[in-house]
Formats: C-alpha cells, structure tokens, sequence
C-alpha cells in the first residue's frame, strides 16, 4: 500500500498541481453577465433571420403559384353574386304568442317563395329538382342595417338555439320542399317568450338546407321582426276586430281590471256595443266617465278600434203615439216614421234635430225594452263605412239658417217653376218669401201647387200636387 502511494505521488507532476490550485474560479457575476450578453445577441438577431425566413419562403410561394397560373385549367375566377333568393310574400299575424300557430296576416299558412330578384323586380323562378328549406329563428335585430347583403355565416351566426334546460324554441313542420318555386309551411309555433334576448324580438327565417343546392347561392328569407309574448298573454289580446258582445277591455288602450276598466264597469259599460252606443248617444258623459287620465290621442286610438266591429243585421224598434223609430244595435238612427210619414236615413234631413236627439235618448234609457227585428244587412252596413253618427242630419241652427229653392214641375211638362222657403228667426214656420209658377190646364184638368197647413216644426214645408 505504501509502495502505491509512493508510486503515485512520484508519477504525479508538481507544477500541474500548482496550476490547477492556482487557476480562479469564475464568479456569481461573471456567469450572469455572460448569460445576459448572450440574450441579448439573440434577441437582436431574430428579426434578422425572421425576415430572411418569410423572403425565402415568399420566394418559393411565387414561384409555386406562377407554376400554377401558367395552366389555364388551374386558374380560379371569382364567382358572379346569384339573384335568387328566398322570400315570405306575407307578413306575420301578429301578436305572436308561445304555443299558438304561427300565420300570415290573412290567417293562412306561411309560404316561402323562390324568386330572382333583379333591381325592382322579383321573377318566380322554377328549379328542374326541389331543394330542401330549413326553418329557423333569427335575432330580432339582425341584419342591423336592413339591407338583404348578408353571407350565410353572418346568417348562422345569428339563429337563435333554446335557452338551456328548454324545449327547442320553435316546433313543428321545420324542414319544407320547395317544388315549382313555393313551398307551404304547415304547423310551426313557439315555445318560448322573446324577452331574454337583447333585441327582445325574434324574426323566422328560411335557409336551403346543407347539401341541398350547392350549385349557386340562394339567398336566405326572413320575416320581419316580432314580439313573442308568453300564452298567458292570450287570455288579454285584444280582439281585431272586435265584437259587440265582446268585454270592453278588448278595446285599444283599454287594460283588463285597468283604472279605465274599473270606471266603465262601474258606470254599467260593460261591453263594445254598450260603449260603441254611450259614444253615439253621450260622448261627454263617455269621457268624463273615463277622467282626466284619457287623453285625445288614447281617445281616438280606441274610437278607431272600436269602429271596425262589425254590426249585426238587428233593428232596434222605439214607439210612441206619433213616431217610430228604427236603430241599430249600437244606437245609431236608420229610418223615422213621423206622423206617418217616413224618412230613410239619407232623408233625416228633413226633420227636427233636437227633436230626434231627444227620441234617440229616451229608446237608449229604455234599450232593454225595445223591440228587436230583423234587418237586411245592405241596409245596416258597417260602421265603418263613415263617421256620421246623429251628425247624418243638420242641427236646428243650420235649418233655421237654411233656404232652399225648390223646382216644380208636371211630368207632362205642363207646370214649370220655383218656389224660394225661407224659415222664420225663431224656427217655427217655414214661409215662402217667393215664388214663380206657370200653371196650365190638362184634359179639363187644373194642377195646383199648394203649401201644407200643418204648424208641425218637426219637417220641413211639403207640397202637394192636386188636381182639379
């Protein structure tokens, strides 16, 4: 052992020994130092080898196309923009509500059209093979400029999928045909209100299915954009048009168990026909019965709605000694018979507003116990054929204001002439202030013109022509 000891030490070299417990150490700091230089270099020599890197890759991308562009077969050309497009002809019957059909505005079934729209045209257009159609629903507020320029991606991205935990938002006939440019959609209702999205509205659209026609683009159809209201809000819609036995609240701007309905309720105007009659015979006492709340505008709107009943073809009969009148069944007068004479409604004219005011009144205090015939409905009509209510005859001022010139004449051509009536200041007689007749004799007989005794102040002056 200590011959291999001797050995070694006596192979080993003194000065090597020396060196190596000599030679230092590098520092903390120095490595540090070089490690930062070295980062440095590389960052500063990046850009450098990333724009070599993208020059020679260009380079070789070039002359890859241009190898490309010199076969004619290999050029691509941008495809010309296609005219057809989807369309709904109709609008939507509306309000929408969740669990009800949806319609167009004539109640029937929805339809979706292929059409080529060129300018302001529209052409119905006829494939040789159907095509598959998608129904879906759209964001209420897409497209945002209105405009019909949108991609189909821009068009998927904006359908609309349930809500989470939800049945699918729209149900039914949701994938149609398309044969000899229409298709018909059949049974497609909402399960879903529209109030959790931001546009609060929904539209239905129409997209050729994937797969379908990849030949040409077909541009998508959409409808306009809606309110979806929750079913329960049936049971408040408002009926257009109304009927005369329908609860008043279905009128316009009239709200169920509303400040408006509690007031009409309470003065006993339960129902359209009983407001359409208190609007024809005391509009005042109408509005005072609605208050202050009730401007002109609301007024109006519910005016107007209420007008677009329909009227059954019902007379309502108000007797007395010398007079019968004919109403219909919202008050409005038709036909007067007056000391036996009779006035259609175009003839009303001719008698004593303040007086008919005043019939009309009485058979509305007493509508219950009015008599109720039959009529023919040309001679009812609608209401909305004008706006005259007892407004169809002048007032007293205007008669007593009124002259007239009446021409006479004989069929036979033997009596010519004119009388000029005038009634007095105080509206009691109607006079003649001036007159002009030829009278001549006929076959033995004198025709003569003769004004009516009767002080009435309820008709005008009539004449008679009697022989003699």
């Amino acid at each position: 052992m200590a011959a291999k000891r001797l050995l070694s030490e006596s192979c080993s070299d003194p000065h090597e020994q020396n060196e190596k417990r000599m030679r230092p150490r590098p520092s903390l700091a120095s490595v540090i130092g070089e490690a930062v230089m070295v980062n440095c270099f590389c960052r500063a020599l990046e850009p450098v080898l990333r724009r070599v890197v993208n020059e020679e890759v260009e380079r070789s991308l070039g002359r890859l196309l241009g190898s490309f562009s010199g076969s004619p077969s290999l050029r691509t050309q941008a495809p010309e923009p296609s005219t057809l497009q989807l369309i709904f002809p109709k609008g939507l019957s509306l309000p929408i509500f969740t669990g009800s059909k949806i319609m167009d505005k004539e109640s029937n079934q929805l339809q979706v059209l292929l059409v080529d729209k060129r300018g302001d045209q529209m052409v119905p257009v006829l494939l040789p093979n159907p095509i598959k159609v998608d129904i879906v629903v759209l964001n209420g507020d897409f497209p945002s400029d209105d405009g019909n320029n949108w991609t189909s991606k821009e068009f998927d991205r904006n359908i609309v999928r349930a809500r989470t935990g939800k049945r699918p938002l729209l149900t039914g006939e949701l994938a149609v045909t398309v044969r000899d440019g229409v298709a018909s959609i059949g049974q497609i209702e909402f399960t879903d209100n529209s109030s959790w999205i931001r546009s609060r509205k929904f539209r239905i659209g129409a997209k050729v299915a994937q797969g379908s026609s990849q030949d040409v683009r077909i541009q998508e159809a959409m409808t306009q954009a809606f309110v979806v209201k929750d079913h329960r809000g049936e049971l408040y819609k408002k009926h257009h048009p109304p009927m005369l036995g329908d609860e008043v609240w279905r009128l316009e701007k009239i709200g169920k168990d509303g400040v408006f309905h509690k007031r009409l309720t309470f003065a006993g105007v339960k129902t359209v026909q009983a407001f359409l009659k208190m609007s024809v015979v005391d509009p005042a006492k109408l509005r005072r019965i609605l208050g202050p709340g009730m401007s002109e505008k609301m007024w109006d709107v519910i005016i107007k709605h209420a007008k677009t009943c329909v009227m059954s073809n019902e007379y309502y009969v108000f007797r007395g000694s010398n007079y019968t009148i004919f109403l219909n069944p919202i008050c409005q007068l038709v036909k007067a018979e007056i000391n036996g004479s009779i006035y259609p409604t175009h003839n009303l004219s001719n008698i004593n507003r303040a007086y008919l005011e005043n019939l009309i009144r009485q058979a509305y205090v007493n509508w219950s116990s009015l008599e109720e015939i039959e009529g023919s409905s040309h001679e009812i009509g609608l209401l909305t054929q004008d706006d005259q209510t007892i407004e169809q005859y002048p007032s007293h001022q205007q008669i007593m204001e009124r002259s007239f010139q009446q021409n006479v004449y004989s069929t036979d051509g033997s009596i010519e002439g004119y009388m000029r009536c005038e009634m007095q200041a105080d509206g009691s007689k109607w006079q003649i202030s001036q007159t002009y007749l030829n009278t001549s004799i006929e076959n033995g007989i004198r025709w003569n013109i003769l004004e009516s005794n009767s002080n009435d102040d309820l008709t005008s002056p009539r004449y008679f022509i009697t022989g003699g």
